[in-house]
């Protein structure tokens, strides 16, 4: 209680609880999550983005627990507040993931697997092929209001798992479980293309059985290249719908995520 100027202690640890807290979880969504946590994106703009975020959503949570800030619970809080944001934003990033690892698979089977360029999203090096596919799906992600659906699930998250919520070994599981869709989604995503260019290869395989002469390595590759091309932008289309299709189901293992 307050007397005159002096701020009990539990008070004041409810006061700061109330901010760190909710700051914390915001945080950890925000430094994993696609696009808001990109490595092109500056520490002043992430900084100022989860202040920001904190503001608005801190009026709508409920009360934190009154617990001494340094002590074990309080760590114990803190650590959980950060898996939350973090576990939010990392079911997003595989599905940006699962694009990458599809485009990897198109462009092995092109020959452009050792065509490297800078990914400033992740700051690591990914074949060009896999750096168009996630601009492509960035855009697409910005243009469904992908980050205002994420941004909800954060605010509701406050009421599913309020400070103070532990997360049990079947929320664990889920997030393992979900961590399939790198594998399951890129297949999806890659299919179409694989098959197109399987297709070529057998037909260039039956070539040279049929006419040994023919010097199938001289005019393989660029012909195989174009082809891809072609394949690539009648497929962009069965991308989308794909990469739609992931993000719906993301969004649903969140909401189902956060009601255990």
């Amino acid at each position: 209680m307050i007397t005159g100027n002096s701020i009990d202690t539990s008070q004041l640890a409810a006061m700061v609880g109330q901010i760190y807290w909710p700051l914390v979880r915001i945080a950890g969504l925000v430094m994993v999550a696609p696009v808001f946590g990109a490595a092109y994106v500056t520490s002043r703009i992430k900084a100022g983005l989860i202040i920001l975020l904190t503001v608005i959503i801190i009026p709508g949570t409920d009360p934190v627990p009154a617990v001494q800030p340094l002590s074990a619970e309080a760590l114990l809080i803190t650590a959980t507040q950060l898996l939350i944001g973090v576990s939010i934003g990392y079911m997003i990033l595989l599905v940006f993931n699962a694009i990458v690892v599809g485009g990897e698979a198109i462009a092995t089977t092109m020959g452009l697997g050792y065509a490297l360029i800078n990914d400033p999203s992740n700051g690591v090096q990914v074949p060009i092929l896999s750096q168009f596919y996630t601009v492509f799906a960035t855009l697409l992600f910005l243009a469904l209001n992908g980050h205002h659906v994420l941004i909800e699930l954060l605010t509701v998250s406050f009421d599913y798992l309020p400070v103070g919520t532990r997360i049990n070994g079947d929320m664990l599981w889920t997030i393992i479980d979900w961590s399939s869709v790198l594998f399951i989604g890129a297949l999806g995503i890659a299919i179409p293309a694989l098959a197109s260019m399987l297709t070529v290869n057998l037909i260039m395989g039956i070539m040279t059985r049929a006419s040994p002469q023919l010097n199938i390595f001289s005019i393989g590759f660029p012909v195989t290249m174009t082809i891809g091309f072609v394949v690539i932008l009648m497929t962009l289309p069965v991308v989308a719908s794909s990469f739609e299709s992931l993000l719906d189901q993301g969004y649903n293992t969140i909401s189902l995520w956060l009601e255990q």
